[in-house]
């Protein structure tokens, strides 16, 4: 198999066994949302929809119409939310994909009323119980479901929020905003509307059984990431995606050569470096010089030098062995050596969501079962 210079490899294999893990968390009767919003958080939104889908997940996620338009243009089936704001335009694209809406103010509800057509847009109520985002203010609800029910343009299928931060230790704020969400339940249940009903995200999934309902929308969590930015393993949760490159050559760098833009790192004795060609315009962060690592040969060998556009530089030390054409793993892991997204994520002060969304289109992706 030909080297690619950066190629991010998913194993549509994990992300089956992460939704099926996820479901067995779940009541009889509560169904999974499976979010592959921004291509998938980076892995590749339509083959990780099917693989979803083919894992028992109910439903699809995504942010934008353009993004609903890609899943079907794809041939993805299935039911199928879109969680963004959209202008009227918007709207109407959506609607044409087959894709349900979210409502969450009056005025939206009259601009999607004027474009719905013949057929009533199903839609999702968002309430804002504390995010202070997307959503109606609780107390605003009930005038919200009125015009709904003398609106035959719109039909409410879901009531949902989105907790701010189901990841954390402290659960006061979670708990504030499940028993606002509860109390909004039992608004919309008082009118008979058929509608399921919304909330967890990975986290809560994991760590709330009680948030549940009637469905759940996991995103990070199918990917195999930890939504707590820890050990996704011990969630019981596969990571997806391998990151690799290879070593274009090897270098002998005497003591006191510098190597990379601003000279930021001098080799201290006699050295060897490979040059691996992946940089920042791949989604390799700039702010990994001199921090981050690469495995190669199977082991762990620390990145020296500024990150460039599309090639780093890594320390191999003196008689390494290795030569051209070895691969090089940016996340993933080779015997006892394990680079994550979470790792990365820390050097980064950032999430591993960013650490994967960021790897750009020209990284290469391969799929495996």
């Amino acid at each position: 198999m030909a080297r690619a210079r950066a190629r991010a490899e998913i194993d549509l294999g994990c992300v089956r066994r992460n939704v099926e893990s996820l479901r067995q968390r779940l009541a009889p009767g509560c169904s999974l949302m499976a979010v592959v919003k921004a291509d998938g958080y980076g892995h590749g939104a339509a083959p990780v929809a099917r693989a979803c889908l083919e894992a028992g997940a109910a439903a699809l996620g995504v942010a934008t119409a353009a993004e609903a338009e890609a899943l079907r243009a794809e041939g993805v089936e299935g039911r199928l939310l879109v969680m963004g704001p959209l202008t009227a335009a918007e709207a109407r694209r959506a609607l044409d994909a087959g894709a349900e809406l979210v409502v969450w103010s009056l005025p939206f509800l009259r601009e999607l009323v004027a474009v719905a057509g013949d057929r009533p847009a199903p839609v999702h109520v968002k309430v804002d119980t504390g995010m202070r985002r997307l959503g109606i203010h609780p107390r605003r609800l009930p005038e919200l479901l009125d015009a709904l029910e003398t609106a035959p343009e719109a039909e409410m299928v879901g009531l949902m929020t989105h907790f701010a931060d189901a990841d954390a230790e402290e659960d006061d704020f979670f708990r504030f905003q499940l028993r606002s969400f509860e109390e909004a339940v039992q608004v919309v249940l008082r009118t008979g509307a058929d509608a399921v009903f919304h909330c967890a995200n990975s986290a809560a999934t994991i760590r709330y059984p009680e948030s549940h309902f009637g469905m759940v929308r996991c995103g990070i969590a199918i990917y195999g990431l930890s939504p707590f930015q820890g050990d996704a393993t011990a969630d019981g949760l596969s990571p997806a995606l391998e990151l690799t490159s290879y070593v274009a050559d090897v270098k002998r760098l005497a003591e006191g050569d510098s190597v990379g833009y601003g000279r930021t790192w001098q080799a201290s004795a006699d050295t060897e470096i490979a040059l691996v060609p992946i940089g920042y315009g791949d989604g390799y962060s700039r702010r990994l010089s001199n921090r981050g690592r690469v495995i190669i040969g199977g082991r762990s060998r620390p990145v020296v030098g500024r990150v460039s556009m599309d090639l780093i530089t890594v320390d191999l030390g003196r008689d390494s062995g290795v030569r051209p054409g070895d691969e090089a793993v940016l996340i993933g892991a080779r015997g006892e050596e394990r680079i994550t997204a979470e790792e990365m994520a820390a050097l980064l002060d950032t999430i591993n969501y960013e650490v994967t969304c960021n790897l750009s289109p020209r990284v290469e992706r391969r799929y495996r079962e």
